[in-house]
């Protein structure tokens, strides 16, 4: 037997407090934070499709598009996402190529996939895997924040080049391309309104 949802007892929870609240036909404000508590979030799909095709479209940029500029003795070198973590292969520093892969390639795919799952199956109204879907999307709002990793090394870098009297780094722009993909991921998550998850035909589990 199918457990109710919130919305089928006229429930509703504020997403800042979490305070349970009546829901109702007009605009209701939790009665704990005064935030705008509504039974979902209006045109939250849209929002996030919107994010994320944004996010997509900076990626191409950002990965092709030089992320720094080192200056030493032996010439001037722009380096881009992928270079750089071709670099630190051939010099034998594994651990920072790998750091650098996964938050700079593998965390923003999986992203996209999976951003592009959630609303693929909630356009569909999808009753198909709806717990290991909720999981997926607290992942991914978890996940998120560790993608401006790739952008701390390269201000780490390019701090401690700047205390070497023959070398020198500067960032370039495919980093703002990539800050600009971090962010739009950000906010496609934050607009994915979840309870949609558990939307479609009554009695679905």
């Amino acid at each position: 037997m199918a457990l109710p949802r919130a919305i089928d007892l006229g429930l509703t929870k504020c997403r800042v407090c979490g305070l349970v609240a009546a829901a109702g036909p007009d605009e209701v404000h939790c009665a704990r934070c005064n935030h705008l508590v509504t039974v979902r979030m209006p045109a939250s799909a849209e929002k996030t499709l919107a994010w994320l095709i944004t996010g997509i479209i900076l990626y191409f940029p950002a990965n092709i598009l030089p992320v720094m500029h080192t200056s030493t003795v032996t010439g001037h070198e722009d380096s881009t996402i992928i270079g750089g973590i071709i670099e630190f292969l051939r010099s034998g520093s594994w651990d920072i190529a790998a750091l650098i892969f996964i938050a700079s390639v593998a965390v923003p795919v999986t992203k996209f996939l999976a951003i592009g799952l959630l609303l693929w199956t909630v356009r569909r109204r999808s009753v198909w895997a709806r717990h290991e879907r909720a999981k997926l999307y607290k992942v991914v709002e978890f996940i998120g924040y560790w993608s401006m990793l790739d952008v701390v090394v390269v201000a780490i870098t390019c701090s401690l080049l700047q205390l070497k009297t023959l070398a020198s780094a500067e960032p370039r722009l495919g980093i703002v391309f990539f800050c600009g993909v971090v962010v739009s991921t950000m906010m496609a998550a934050l607009s994915f309104d979840p309870r949609l998850i558990w939307d479609g035909p009554a009695g679905a589990t």
